[in-house]
């Protein structure tokens, strides 16, 4: 499992995390995509703004690996702001192939991308 040095484990302040520390000797928890609805709480919302910041201060609009992403943030962006770029896609490998679409990150999550 690829560990993303130097991007944020967590979101400052919060529990709200956004990597894992070991791989589960398991596998990968699988992505599958959750559907976002309007009446999300707050941090939830600050959450998935912070890590969509993450991601495009880290990887920009360049393919990563899941690595040591946590599979629950990434799910509440895959398959809309977080897409794969293997085909076929294997949902439970830490080595699957992923990248932000900038476009619809920027019109789901615009304070992401502010200065």
């Amino acid at each position: 499992m690829l560990k993303h040095r130097g991007f944020p484990g967590r979101m400052p302040s919060t529990d709200y995390q956004f990597t894992i520390r070991r791989a589960n000797p398991k596998g990968a928890t699988p992505l599958t995509a959750r559907e976002r609805y309007r009446d999300r709480r707050p941090p939830d919302r600050r959450a998935d703004i912070a890590f969509v910041k993450a991601l495009w201060e880290h990887f920009g609009d360049q393919p990563f690996e899941r690595g040591n992403l946590d599979a629950g943030r990434l799910s509440w962006l895959f398959g809309r702001e977080v897409t794969a770029v293997d085909d076929p896609f294997d949902p439970e490998s830490y080595e699957a192939l992923l990248v932000l679409n900038e476009a619809k990150a920027r019109a789901a999550f615009p304070d992401a991308f502010e200065d």
